[in-house]
């Protein structure tokens, strides 16, 4: 069973996962498990829906700020 630790605010992330679209804006679902909403300067519609690999830090609150997406 793999447990899960919340990060501490400003760890660096390097995660992957599939890019979600909602009325808020884009959530990476996680391939470990669980969801992380991202803050993002770009739009990134090629890869909604779509395996990704986000780095970015963590804010807080399950909230990471992306500094890029693409495709993993």
């Amino acid at each position: 069973m793999l447990i899960q630790s919340t990060p501490e605010i400003g760890t660096v992330m390097d995660e992957t996962g599939r890019l979600i679209r909602d009325e808020a804006g884009f959530l990476l679902q996680r391939d470990l498990g669980g969801t992380f909403r991202l803050v993002l300067l770009r739009v990134p519609v090629d890869h909604v829906e779509k395996r990704v690999r986000v780095r970015g830090y963590y804010a807080g609150d399950n909230v990471v700020e992306a500094e890029g997406v693409a495709a993993a």
